[in-house]
Parts: structure tokens; sequence; C-alpha cells
């Protein structure tokens, strides 16, 4: 079921990374596909590398040649990089950048780092675990809390700049949870269309 109005992303890019996302967003949204980060590398020479990911959330392999596909002549056509480099699409990975209010409350309950761009409780930087998440920020609830410091801070998504999950056990399980889960969708979904 195709989106007409995807989420916009909280985190977004400066510069030439900023030009390209602009370039790509309208390819991904019209295959069903959400742009997660553009971020242009110094390795191998130069590297544009893509984060995308399906509108359920999940990417395989196939995704990745399917945009790859897609948007490499719209690249070419608006030539925004002045240098030869390689076009690399993937995954947001387990370990996921947070770009969107929606990431904050699929993936409550785990462990996020995060940083801020103003001050909050003394400290721009904050790691623990998501417990609450609305339309305004989310809480965490500290894994390191030093002295004299709450247990728990409410982070206003106007003030986030960059957040990450933490790989652990759980994330695992429940990402491992949630593929098989869209497989099956799939092939449900597959069965139907043979009929």
């Amino acid at each position: 079921m195709p989106q007409t109005e995807t989420e916009p992303r909280l985190i977004i890019e400066t510069g030439l990374d900023l030009r390209i996302a602009e370039i790509i967003e309208p390819v991904l949204t019209a295959m069903d596909y959400r742009l997660v980060r553009v971020r242009m590398l110094n390795q191998n020479g130069l590297t544009l590398q893509i984060m995308a990911e399906r509108n359920d959330g999940t990417m395989d392999v196939e995704g990745c040649e399917a945009v790859s596909t897609a948007i490499s002549p719209v690249l070419d056509v608006e030539d925004p990089i002045d240098k030869a480099y390689h076009l690399e699409v993937s995954s947001p990975g387990i370990d996921r950048p947070m770009v969107r209010k929606s990431d904050f409350t699929r993936w409550k309950g785990h462990l996020v780092k995060c940083e801020t761009s103003i001050m909050i409780d003394n400290r721009k930087r904050f790691r623990g675990r998501i417990t609450e998440a609305d339309a305004e920020g989310f809480t965490l609830e500290r894994d390191q809390v030093a002295y004299g410091e709450e247990p728990r801070v409410t982070i206003p998504f106007s003030a986030l700049a960059e957040a990450k999950l933490i790989l652990t056990d759980d994330l695992i399980r429940e990402a491992l949870r949630a593929d098989k889960l869209a497989k099956t969708q799939a092939a449900n979904q597959n069965d139907e269309d043979d009929e």
C-alpha cells in the first residue's frame, strides 16, 4: 500500500549531502522506500553512502539493488558530485541511525545513544533506554548516571542532533523477529497475488 505522505526526517544533512538527499528522496518515495541517511565518505576514493529502507522498515539485497538502479541515472543527470565516486546503497542496519519520530516509538525499550544541539541537564551526550516517545520528544532512562543527575531525561526532538541504536542481544532478537514477520507477510502477499 503506497504511502501518500512520508514522515519527514528530524535529522537531515547539510551541504553536498543535503543536495544529494533532495535529488534522490522523491525517487525513493515513489518506490515506497524511505531515505535514512546520505553521506559522502573518503573511502575507496570517494564513496556515496545511501541508507534506505522500505516503508515497513525492512531492507534486503534486492531492495538495495532496486534503489541503486533507480537513483544512479538521476544522479548522473543532476551530477551533484564533480569527482568520480562509488555508490553504496545499504540498509540502516540493526544499530541504525534514528532519524524519524516514529523510530523512537518503534524502538521503545531499547538502548540509544544521542547527542543534542543544546545543553540539556548540563550535557549534550546521552545514553539510555527509550521509555517514552511522543510528538514532542522522547524520554531516556539513563544507564550511566553521574552523581546529582536525574536517572530520566526528556529530550525534545527540536534539540536532537544525532541518535543511534546501541547493539544489544535484545535488539538483535527484535530485529530478527521483525525480519521474519516481514518475510512471512511478503510471502503471504505473493500467494494472494498469484491467485
